[in-house]
C-alpha cells in the first residue's frame, strides 16, 4: 500500500515536495532534525554593547589584581610566620605555657602551606570589596529605565495609523545606537513599503503600461519637469490589491488582436502557473495566500488578463481561461515538477503537462541568468532580446521591480530521463541542495524569451527626510539591494540617498571581454579579468578622492556597485581597497546583492572599527542583522 504525504505543508516542514512523491512508492519525510529548519538553524550570535565589554575589562583587571594582592599578601604571611612567629609569643600565649596545640593551624609557622591557604581565602574575603558588582546591577536598572520610560512613552517613535509604540525588545544595546557610524540596510520593506502592485509589462517586445510611478514623480519633482498623467491612471476602474496597471491594448481580451497572440497566452499562462501560491475561497471571491507580495501581484494580473487560478492541489492547478473565442475554459495542469527559487539560481521554474499531453517548463527570474539561458538559434529570442532589455531598463529607470518571463517545451524521452535523475537528487542524503541545482541547470536550458514584468514597490513615508537627518549627521548608509542597478539609483534619488551634489562612482562586474569569456566557456580567464578590471576601477577611484582632498576640495561622494563586481570586492586581493573607497563615501548601493553577500559586505564594515546597525525586514537579511553590531 502507498502511503503518500501531500498535503502542501510538507514541502517546508518535511523537506518534501510534490516532485518527489512517485506513485506506487513509499515517501519517507525527512524529520525533527533532519528537517531543512533545524539543519539551517545556527546559534544566535550574543551581542554586548561598548559599554558592557567595556565593564568587563574593568572588572577581569581588578579581578587580577584582587588575585595578585591575595597571592602576594599569603605568600609573604607565610614566610613571616615560619621565621618570626617564635618571636611574637603574645600572639599564642598558651603554647609558651606548655600547651603546643594552643597554635591555631593559621598561624602554626611549622605548616607553611595551611598558613598560605587560610591567609589566602581570608585576604580574598576581606579585599573582595574591590570587585564593583554592583556596578552591573546599576548600569541594568539605568537601561531598563531607558527602555521603558525613554524609547516605550516616545511619542516620536509612535506609530499612530496602528496604534503602535516603540518597543525595545532588549536593553542590551541602548547605548550602541547613540555610537552608530553606519547604517546597513535592505530596501524593500525599509526604504519601500513592501506592497507590491502590478504596474507594467514587455510582451513580445511590446511594452504596455500607462502609469507614472511615485519614484518619477519624486525624481520629476527634483529636477522641476512637469509630467502629464494620463487620464486612464486617475480613473483605473480595473484597479485592485496588487494590480495597478491600464493599457487598453491588453484589457478586456483586446490582447488577442495584438501581434502574436498565441505568445501573449503563454505569458499569462506562466504568470498563473509558475508559483506557489494557494488559492482560497470561491472562484467569485478567491483570495490567494502567497508567500511573497511579489507572486501575488503577478497571479492577480494573470486573473485580471483573464487566466484566473481557481484551484490547486499538490499535482493539479486548475484555471478559467478567457481565450480569444470570448468563452471561459476550465483547464488543468498537472505539476509535475517545481525548481524552487533561491538566492543563488536567483530563479523559478515549473514543469507543468497540459490538457495536450505536451511538457512545458516555464521559468521567471532576474534578467542575467534567464538571458544566459535562451536559445540562440530561436529566431522570436534574436528579435525581442535587445527590445526586452531596453524595456527593463526603462522599467527599472522608474523603480520598477523587473522579472524576465521565458519557457520552452520539453522533449518526453528527455523528460523522463531527467525527472529520474532529478528525484535521485531530491532523494540524496549528501549535498542535496546542490546536487538539486546542478540538475535543474540541465533542463533550464533552450528557453524563448516571453517578456518581462514590472511591479512597484511604494516609498515609505518621510523617508527622504529620515535619510538627510542622517546624512546631516555624518552617518554613512549602505543599502544593499536585489534590484537592477538601474531601479536602485532612481529609487537612491527618490529617497534622498544620492543627491545632484554627490560625486558618482559607478563599479560594474561586466564588460564586453569578461562576456566573451564567459560564452567561450573559459570562466577562469573571465574571473581574472574581470577583477583585475575592478581593481583598477577601485585603484582610479582612490587617486580621483586623494587629488580632491589634495586640492582642498570638500565632496560628497557616492558608490554604486553590482553584485558581480561586489563578487569581486569582496575577495581577499580587493577587500580592502574596496572598504577604503566606501569609507570615505556618504552613500553606497550595492546592487544585485545575495544574502551572502550582505553578511559579508556587514562583516567587512564591522572590521573597520565603526559601530553599524543593519535594518532588514526579512529572511534574506539575518545573516546582515547577526553581523551587525546591532539589528532591527
Amino acid at each position: 500500500m502507498c502511503h503518500c504525504i501531500l498535503d502542501s505543508i510538507t514541502s517546508a516542514v518535511f523537506d518534501a515536495s510534490p516532485s518527489t512523491v512517485v506513485p506506487g512508492c513509499v515517501t519517507v519525510p525527512h524529520a525533527g532534525h533532519d528537517t531543512k529548519i533545524f539543519m539551517n538553524a545556527t546559534q544566535p550570535p550574543s551581542k554586548r554593547s561598548c559599554i558592557e565589554r567595556s565593564v568587563d575589562h574593568i572588572i577581569f583587571f581588578m579581578f587580577g589584581l584582587l588575585f595578585s594582592m591575595c597571592l602576594t599578601g599569603c605568600i609573604y604571611f607565610a614566610w613571616w610566620t615560619a621565621k618570626y612567629m617564635p618571636q611574637h609569643w603574645y600572639l599564642a600565649p598558651e603554647a609558651w605555657r606548655g600547651n603546643p596545640q594552643a597554635v591555631p593551624r593559621e598561624y602554626d609557622g611549622s605548616q607553611p602551606g595551611v598558613v598560605a591557604v587560610t591567609n589566602f581565602i581570608t585576604s580574598f574575603i576581606l579585599y573582595g570589596y574591590l570587585i564593583p558588582i554592583a556596578l552591573y546591577v546599576s548600569i541594568e536598572m539605568v537601561k531598563i529605565v531607558q527602555s521603558l520610560c525613554f524609547i516605550g512613552l516616545d511619542r516620536s517613535m509612535y506609530h499612530a495609523e496602528t496604534d503602535t509604540p516603540a518597543v525595545a525588545r532588549t536593553s542590551n544595546l541602548n547605548e550602541e545606537l547613540g555610537m552608530v557610524n553606519t547604517i546597513l540596510s535592505d530596501k524593500t520593506g525599509t526604504l519601500t513599503r513592501n506592497v507590491m502592485e502590478f504596474f507594467k509589462c514587455s510582451i513580445g517586445g511590446v511594452a504596455y503600461g500607462a502609469g507614472i510611478t511615485e519614484i518619477e514623480r519624486n525624481n520629476a519633482g527634483r529636477l522641476n519637469l512637469k509630467l502629464d498623467v494620463p487620464d486612464e491612471e486617475i480613473d483605473n476602474k480595473y484597479r485592485e490589491q496588487f494590480f495597478n496597471f491600464y493599457d487598453d491594448r491588453l484589457m478586456e481580451l483586446a490582447w488577442a488582436k495584438e501581434p502574436n497572440p498565441d505568445h501573449t497566452i503563454q505569458f499569462f499562462r506562466l504568470l498563473a502557473l509558475c508559483n506557489t501560491i494557494i488559492p482560497d475561497g470561491p472562484p467569485d471571491d478567491i483570495r490567494y495566500q502567497a508567500e511573497s507580495p511579489d507572486e501575488a501581484a503577478l497571479v492577480v494580473a494573470a486573473k485580471v488578463f483573464g487566466f484566473k487560478m481557481i484551484k490547486r492541489t499538490n499535482t493539479i492547478i486548475t484555471l478559467h481561461e478567457r481565450l480569444p473565442d470570448d468563452k471561459i475554459h476550465e483547464t488543468e495542469y498537472e505539476v509535475l515538477n517545481i525548481l524552487e527559487f533561491n538566492s543563488t539560481r536567483k530563479r523559478m521554474s515549473v514543469i507543468i503537462r497540459t490538457p495536450e499531453n505536451r511538457i512545458i517548463l516555464y521559468c521567471k527570474g532576474a534578467d542575467t541568468v534567464i538571458y544566459e539561458r535562451l536559445d540562440r538559434r530561436h529566431p522570436l529570442n534574436e528579435k525581442f532580446k535587445e527590445v526586452t532589455l531596453q524595456h527593463m531598463e526603462d522599467f527599472g529607470s522608474a523603480g520598477l521591480r523587473t522579472l524576465c518571463l521565458s519557457y520552452t517545451e520539453l522533449d518526453p524521452k528527455f523528460y523522463d530521463e531527467w525527472n529520474e535523475r532529478f528525484i535521485e537528487a531530491k532523494l540524496s542524503m549528501v549535498d542535496r541542495a546542490a546536487k538539486v541545482d546542478a540538475i535543474s541547470e540541465q533542463v533550464e536550458k533552450g528557453l524563448r524569451l516571453l517578456g518581462c514584468t514590472a511591479i512597484e514597490d511604494k516609498l515609505q513615508e518621510g523617508v527622504p527626510q529620515c535619510i538627510k537627518t542622517l546624512a546631516d549627521a555624518g552617518i554613512r548608509l549602505w543599502v544593499l539591494t536585489g534590484d537592477k542597478m538601474e531601479t536602485a539609483i532612481n529609487i537612491g534619488y527618490a529617497c534622498s540617498l544620492i543627491t545632484d551634489e554627490m560625486t558618482q562612482f559607478q563599479l560594474t562586474g561586466s564588460c564586453a571581454e569578461v562576456d566573451i569569456l564567459e560564452a567561450d566557456g573559459r570562466h577562469e580567464d573571465a574571473t581574472r579579468v574581470a577583477a583585475d578590471r575592478l581593481g583598477n576601477q577601485l585603484t582610479k577611484v582612490q587617486r580621483t578622492m586623494e587629488e580632491d582632498a589634495a586640492a582642498g576640495i570638500i565632496m560628497s561622494y557616492a558608490l554604486i556597485i553590482d553584485g558581480k563586481a561586489l563578487l569581486y570586492a569582496l575577495s581577499p586581493r580587493l577587500r580592502q581597497q574596496f572598504l577604503a573607497v566606501g569609507i570615505k563615501c556618504a552613500a553606497v548601493l550595492c546592487c544585485r546583492v545575495s544574502p551572502l553577500q550582505k553578511a559579508q559586505v556587514t562583516a567587512l564594515v564591522k572590521s573597520y572599527g565603526d559601530t553599524t546597525l543593519a535594518i532588514g525586514d526579512g529572511a534574506n537579511d539575518v545573516g546582515m542583522i547577526q553581523k551587525a553590531h546591532i539589528g532591527k
